[in-house]
């Protein structure tokens, strides 16, 4: 897959066949655009191209909008390559780039830059100066300047019940069973592991802090979480809490991974964690005698757990 920073970047002499959104998730929903938009251009010796936008358009047109994405931009380019994107675009989303009226969009970059042969959009999507033009606009310039127009019909949307923003609240929600079903892939980010204040070391379960760069990315509720994580071409599970540890008067969130039958050292190394299922909430201990024997039983769980799935 070949990726653009911009729409002016992007050069072809090949016929496209365009999708556009935000994708983010690059979810089951999704998919169902996305392997047909593969499936096409390979028919037609055309090439499969996705515009998406950064910073999320919400970011930018909603004041105060601090919304957290489930895929970071590099997650999300991975995602898409995997299903075997040809061109991918990722638009720097600005105010200027929202006032550019839906003929001039269609016009200048949908005909000249990217030579369109056919789009493939949802039944609701909108777009141009405040998203006023639909689908039938769309239909009536793919006449205009000799493109295809095919719709994802709302029935078609409907069977597939999902969407970004209820993958957003079953995260949130601690129900990560569900999320990843909607996703069709296990939840996941990725950080630097970093010095923290070695508590679990003290009390036998040694721990590993992430760090996640990416202030956008869209973390879990505080709890305890049975996770894994490939490391050194190895998966290695364990439980992971997020939370500020109230049982030592903790006051900043935190992200801590205990690895079961792992003993090395990761500091300074980016992993990625795989949420798998979710345990119980933080909770506040009247010693860190009993913190010990609550993760005790959260290992024990977390052990069943992978028994179970036959890990």
């Amino acid at each position: 897959m070949k990726t653009f920073n911009s729409i002016n970047s992007y050069k072809t002499s090949k016929k496209s066949i365009v999708t556009i959104g935000t994708f983010d998730g690059v979810h089951i929903g999704h998919n169902h655009i996305l392997q047909k938009l593969v499936y096409d251009a390979k028919n037609s010796e055309s090439e499969s191209l996705v515009l998406t936008f950064f910073p999320h358009p919400r970011m930018i047109l909603q004041e105060n909008n601090e919304v957290k994405l489930l895929n970071t931009i590099t997650e999300k380019s991975k995602l898409l390559e995997n299903i075997g994107i040809d061109n991918l675009i990722i638009h720097p989303f600005d105010k200027e780039f929202s006032r550019l009226t839906a003929e001039d969009f269609v016009k200048t970059i949908l005909v000249e830059k990217f030579n369109i042969q056919k789009i493939i959009i949802g039944y609701d999507h909108r777009f141009g100066r405040n998203r006023t033009a639909t689908i039938d606009d769309l239909i009536i310039f793919g006449k205009q300047y000799g493109f295809e127009v095919e719709q994802i019909s709302a029935q078609q949307i409907d069977e597939i019940s999902v969407s970004s923003t209820k993958i957003r609240t079953a995260i949130l929600d601690g129900n990560i069973t569900l999320a990843n079903n909607y996703l069709g892939y296990n939840y996941s980010f990725s950080g630097t592991v970093v010095k923290g204040k070695q508590l679990g070391r003290t009390i036998g379960f040694p721990t590993a802090n992430i760090n996640i760069d990416e202030e956008y990315k869209l973390i879990p509720k505080n709890g305890v979480y049975i996770v894994k994580s490939l490391i050194s071409g190895n998966n290695f599970y364990g439980m992971m809490n997020i939370g500020t540890r109230p049982t030592v008067n903790g006051l900043n969130q935190t992200i801590e991974v205990f690895f079961i039958d792992f003993d090395s050292n990761l500091y300074d190394q980016k992993i990625t964690i795989e949420i798998l299922d979710f345990i119980r909430d933080e909770q506040k201990f009247d010693s860190l005698e009993s913190l010990k024997k609550q993760i005790e039983i959260d290992k024990q769980t977390t052990l069943k757990f992978y028994k179970k799935q036959n890990f």
